[in-house]
């Protein structure tokens, strides 16, 4: 009965507003338009959920795994998506607990949280302190930061490849002010359609990688050396780590469902579906070309151009500015609630106050236009922290107490060995996160990162791309 009631409590105000929202829009708009909204527009559900995780997941990264399968070899490429993708789905389960703790905490209080966005910030605010949320809050935005960096980068990388005739920065530009237009689309609610279509053209695009590879074959006196060194296997390495470290949007995907206690394994079964395109193509695309990946990080740049890859190139340029508008838009809460808009009704008058986050995304993308190096970067400097060892440590400290362990909501699951496996299983990941993660990657991906920018330069107009053309 006591976990009834609990059920109750979080699922609460989401019943509520979405009768609001229902009446409201019976009374300003036709029924039809209703309907339509509720289909391509406000989604909630355990499916919106789902499609949202695995299509935000894959995202750019699928291209660039190929050019980490040369760097890790066949073997340890493949080993390593496994790990990190079951590693990743564990600490997204962490966060979805931590996240009804809180909830239910603040909802037993009589907080009402209609016209707000919980964030992970305030998550660990409310059950940590003030400490642990400035801690959250610099990784989570950071990340968040450079994650929408990486998208505008892959945008300008992928686009060369049908139409050459500007280079990559002056692609970038233009990328740049068309992905600002993600400033008014409201929340998470409104990726419905978005998020459904970005998964059929993120699995077109990785069928595409291993169909085309497997056709063309192996290339003449192709090499499989990898791993050829430290600094590269740990570089790509850090790269799968962050491939499976894309739920630092996980509480404003929870906080868009109607249920948001019944995301525990709606990462795990995104992740599973995510697998099934990431290792056939990286590993189709690494036989077919082998060594030659290590120049060039675009699995794309090897590919023949035909109507199938010209197809993948325009379908990933739409699915990245979905993936964009995800990783920014937590952004654009922050924003909003640090200049007190955030509960303004206007969505024009929010859209206008958010373009000031788009500006500097706009900026680092030009000055370190380095795909796939950067992933790497971004993976053991901040998603370690971000989406691995804070939320693991996070849920360690929240349930420390027995009194904590006792009235949690959430119970530890047996299949792990009760509370006694859970601890367990966070001080492993803290560890290997911290170590190989962190650590070694951190200092192979930097390593790698300088060697690019004493390669190419700091703003350089058209990264790898061939002499002739920069």
């Amino acid at each position: 009965m006591a976990s009834e009631k609990v059920e109750t409590v979080v699922a609460g105000n989401y019943v509520e507003m979405e009768r609001e929202e229902d009446d409201e829009g019976k009374s300003t708009t036709s029924a039809a338009k209703t309907t339509l909204s509720k289909i391509f527009w406000n989604g909630g559900s355990v499916y919106d959920a789902w499609f949202s995780c695995a299509s935000n997941q894959v995202a750019q990264v699928l291209l660039t795994l190929p050019y980490s399968f040369s760097q890790l070899g066949m073997v340890s490429g493949i080993l390593f998506q496994l790990f990190y993708g079951l590693m990743g789905s564990w600490t997204a389960y962490l966060i979805s607990v931590l996240y009804v703790e809180y909830r239910t905490r603040k909802e037993r209080e009589k907080v009402d949280f209609r016209n707000h966005v919980i964030q992970w910030f305030e998550v660990l605010d409310g059950l940590l302190g003030k400490h642990w949320r400035n801690i959250g809050l610099f990784f989570n935005c950071t990340f968040l930061l450079f994650g929408s960096v990486i998208q505008l980068i892959a945008c300008a990388s992928n686009i060369y490849y049908i139409n050459d005739n500007l280079d990559k920065r002056t692609w970038t530009y233009i990328f740049g002010a068309c992905c600002a237009t993600t400033v008014f689309i409201p929340s998470f609610h409104n990726y419905r359609i978005w998020s459904f279509l970005g998964l059929i053209m993120t699995s077109y695009t990785a069928w595409y990688l291993t169909i085309a590879s497997l056709i063309h074959g192996q290339a003449e006196g192709v090499k499989h050396s990898g791993p050829a060194g430290l600094v590269l296997y740990f570089t790509g390495a850090t790269n799968i780590l962050y491939t499976f470290g894309g739920h630092a949007v996980t509480v404003g995907i929870m906080h868009a469902m109607w249920k948001p206690q019944k995301f525990k394994l709606i990462y795990l079964m995104a992740t599973i579906y995510v697998l099934t395109l990431t290792l056939p193509s990286a590993s189709a695309v690494y036989w077919a070309f082998g060594d030659l990946l290590l120049n060039r990080s675009n699995a794309l740049a090897l590919l023949p151009r035909t109507g199938f890859r010209d197809t993948a190139v325009i379908l990933m340029l739409i699915h990245q500015f979905i993936t964009f508008g995800f990783a920014c838009t937590p952004l654009y809460f922050v924003w909003e609630k640090f200049i007190g808009v955030h509960k303004t009704k206007s969505l024009f008058k929010r859209a206008l106050a958010r373009l000031p986050v788009v500006i500097p995304i706009w900026f680092l993308a030009i000055i370190f236009p380095f795909f796939g190096p950067i992933n790497s970067t971004v993976g053991s400097l901040l998603v370690s922290f971000t989406v691995y060892i804070i939320p693991a440590m996070a849920h360690m400290i929240t349930f420390a107490s027995a009194s904590a362990r006792e009235n949690a909501v959430e119970r530890a699951p047996r299949i792990v060995g009760g509370w006694t496996g859970l601890y367990v299983m966070n001080i492993f990941v803290v560890a290997w996160v911290f170590i190989v993660g962190f650590g070694f990657g951190g200092w192979a991906s930097m390593v790698n990162f300088v060697h690019q920018i004493n390669t190419f330069g700091l703003f350089a107009k058209c990264y790898q791309c061939p002499k002739h053309k920069v």
